[in-house]
Order: structure tokens, then C-alpha cells, then sequence
């Protein structure tokens, strides 16, 4: 079995990674096409404005499949944002999380960044518990209505 590999992300891969947001998270959560809108936006802007001294993103590719996707991006001088950690469905439950986790905290470090910081959903659960276990911590969590439905929305934040 070969590992799958780690490739920037380039706009090339835009259209897979809003499809994949929009189709998991309606399916797993319910989330209406607002949700892939706003990834859309997101994914605009990083190509747009994004420092590539300072912020990344990967894909995880298996030979002509896309499985996943980071982003490191810039808060601040000192802070690191997590943004649009996503797994394909079977690329779950092999490590990819954990190695693209690795590699986005490793990124941050090797960049200077002293905390990383995300938002997710309490609902995510395997997704916390993963942040759980690599030293981020719940720092905020409160009800909100987010694309179509009830969630509650968390901080989460880890020194480097």
C-alpha cells in the first residue's frame, strides 16, 4: 500500500475541495449550499491574498484520487489558523488525519507562529478528539444556526 502523497494546493484543486465540503457535510450534517459557498470564498481569497512565506495548503493525494485537505493560514504575527481539514470518507481511520495534522503544525512552527487556533463543530466528534489528543484545547463553544441548521460552533487553540 502506498502512502498518499502531500501536493500544495493550487486552484486546480478548488472545485473538488467546495464539492467535497458541500457533499459530506449535507449528507453528514445537514448543511445547505450556503456551507460550500463560503468554502468557495475562502478558497478565492486564499488564492487571491494568501503569503506563501507563511501559509500553505495540501492535498492529500492517492494515485489520480483527491482523500483530503489543510490550510495554514495567518491570524496574527504569533497565531496560525487550521482551516478546511476535510477526509474523504475512506481515508479515514488510516493516519492521514493525523500526518495532515503533523504537517500543518509543523508548517506553523517551522514559520514562527507560537499557537494555531481553528473553529469546528462539537459535532465533528472524531475530528475533536483528534485535536484533543495533539494539545489543542476547547477554549469556546456556543449555539449558533450555521447553514440550515442548530450546531455549536467551538474554538480551538494549542501553543506551538
Amino acid at each position: 500500500m502506498t502512502l498518499p502523497v502531500l501536493k500544495p494546493y493550487t486552484a486546480a484543486d478548488r472545485p473538488w475541495l467546495v464539492a467535497a465540503h458541500g457533499r459530506l457535510y449535507a449528507r453528514d450534517e445537514g448543511f445547505d449550499d450556503s456551507f460550500p459557498a463560503l468554502v468557495d470564498d475562502i478558497l478565492r481569497s486564499f488564492e487571491a491574498e494568501h503569503d506563501p512565506a507563511c501559509e500553505r495548503g495540501w492535498i492529500a493525494w492517492e494515485g489520480t484520487a483527491r482523500l483530503g485537505s489543510i490550510f495554514c493560514v495567518r491570524l496574527d504575527d504569533e497565531t496560525a489558523k487550521l482551516r478546511l481539514f476535510l477526509l474523504e470518507p475512506e481515508a479515514r481511520g488510516k493516519g492521514l488525519g493525523q500526518r495532515l495534522l503533523e504537517t500543518c503544525m509543523g508548517f506553523a512552527r517551522d514559520k514562527g507562529y507560537r499557537r494555531m487556533t481553528l473553529w469546528t463543530h462539537e459535532s465533528h466528534r472524531a475530528a475533536c478528539a483528534l485535536y484533543a489528543r495533539n494539545g489543542f484545547d476547547c477554549i469556546s463553544a456556543k449555539p449558533v444556526h450555521s447553514f440550515g441548521v442548530a450546531l455549536v460552533e467551538q474554538h480551538w487553540d494549542r501553543v506551538l
